[in-house]
């Protein structure tokens, strides 16, 4: 009998504890890839890195299209030179394959730094902005919406826009 007053109690004093920390806990969510997909600069941000996507895969295709024309030049002329000729053409034809590689790789390391430097300032100021209405509406913790499983509670994706002007 004892045993399971005992029990009874720890569960009662843990339930009124949970009751009187969520009853003093406010918690908010907001939908942070509604807001990303949505402002106005990230858009500008995507457009700038399609123009240099862009740049990149018309340069990369022309150095491409150079080696292929070069393989199928060299392939219909090897019989008709030098075996100098020919080891030489071998090894222009892997110093440029190695170059296209080489673009390749630079050009993807370079889209992502610029994806980098181009949104760093953008998810600052959401993060920034998500506190300053999260604590002006005086929310203990803000949970982004699409990891959460459950989102009752209030939502300030609209209030965030509204501060970030849009």
């Amino acid at each position: 009998m004892m045993k399971q007053f005992r029990t009874f109690l720890i569960a009662a004093v843990a339930l009124f504890g949970f009751q009187t920390m969520s009853a003093q806990t406010k918690v908010a969510h907001v939908d942070t890839n509604e807001i990303m997909t949505k402002m106005p600069a990230v858009l500008d941000a995507q457009n700038q890195l399609k123009k240099l996507s862009d740049t990149y895969t018309a340069e990369y295709k022309t150095m491409v299209d150079e080696y292929q024309a070069k393989i199928k030049k060299y392939d219909a002329e090897a019989a008709t030179v030098t075996d100098a000729v020919n080891q030489t053409r071998q090894s222009e034809m892997q110093d440029m394959g190695r170059r296209i590689g080489e673009y390749q790789e630079t050009a993807q390391k370079d889209l992502q730094k610029k994806e980098a430097d181009l949104m760093k300032p953008i998810t600052e100021k959401v993060k920034a902005s998500i506190q300053k209405v999260g604590k002006a509406k005086g929310f203990n913790y803000v949970l982004n919406a699409g990891d959460l499983l459950l989102a009752d509670g209030t939502d300030i994706t609209a209030d965030v826009k509204k501060d970030l002007g849009f």
